[in-house]
């Protein structure tokens, strides 16, 4: 895994229920944000500089143990696969005490006009 999260935050009042749960779909945009973050280092490092990724699939979210307000949520990727314009990643969250959710996610690149582009010429693992 990698040992720096993609993306760091503080979950906040204005995203939970009035028992101080961080709402679902709250969780979900941080890891299609974290996956995206994710997704542009590893073609930034390897193949293609600033290289424009949209999310095409998220698949097998998991919520293991809910996230309340003031806790620090971090969400770490990993690459599952690459294709020639695809890369599909796991991204996993934690908060300071615990594992708390999981997704599969894949994103293409895309060109100017949102067609998929090469970014990738072999197999990428990390």
């Amino acid at each position: 895994m990698n040992t720096i999260p993609a993306i760091k935050v503080m979950m906040m009042p204005k995203d939970a229920n009035p028992h101080g749960d961080i709402f679902g779909g709250v969780l979900l945009s941080y890891i299609d944000q974290a996956g995206a973050i994710y997704a542009q280092d590893i073609a930034n490092e390897c193949c293609v500089k600033n290289a424009k990724f949209v999310t095409v699939a998220m698949d097998k979210i998991e919520f293991h143990q809910p996230v309340k307000v003031g806790d620090i949520l971090s969400l770490f990727g990993t690459t599952v696969k690459t294709g020639k314009s695809s890369i599909t990643i796991s991204v996993n969250a934690y908060t300071q005490d615990a594992f708390v959710t999981e997704g599969t996610l894949t994103f293409v690149a895309v060109d100017d006009e949102g067609k998929p582009r090469q970014v990738f010429n072999q197999p990428v693992d990390w």
